[in-house]
């Protein structure tokens, strides 16, 4: 593959674009990361890495299917999330 047709991914934003989406559905629900992360069957600290605005935590289709079940809400309201900038 030549320089030319290299394609390089920068998703840092989209990833704390998600973290802002679940920390807010998740908030809406009245639900603290631990029960989230419980149901979910993650960690608490994998759920708060996953949330934080300093950090990028890439997270499976599986995860996120399952966070968006415990919320109670479709799977694409996390990912088209635009949060106030």
């Amino acid at each position: 593959m030549t320089e030319a047709n290299e394609k390089k991914f920068d998703n840092i934003e989209r990833y704390r674009d998600l973290g802002c989406a679940i920390s807010y559905y998740r908030k809406r629900k009245g639900l603290t990361q631990e029960q989230v992360a419980e149901q979910v069957g993650i960690s608490r600290q994998h759920m708060g890495a996953i949330e934080a605005p300093n950090m990028v935590r890439a997270i499976s289709l599986e995860v996120l299917f399952n966070i968006a079940t415990v919320l109670e809400i479709e799977p694409y309201l996390l990912l088209k999330f635009s949060p106030e900038k």
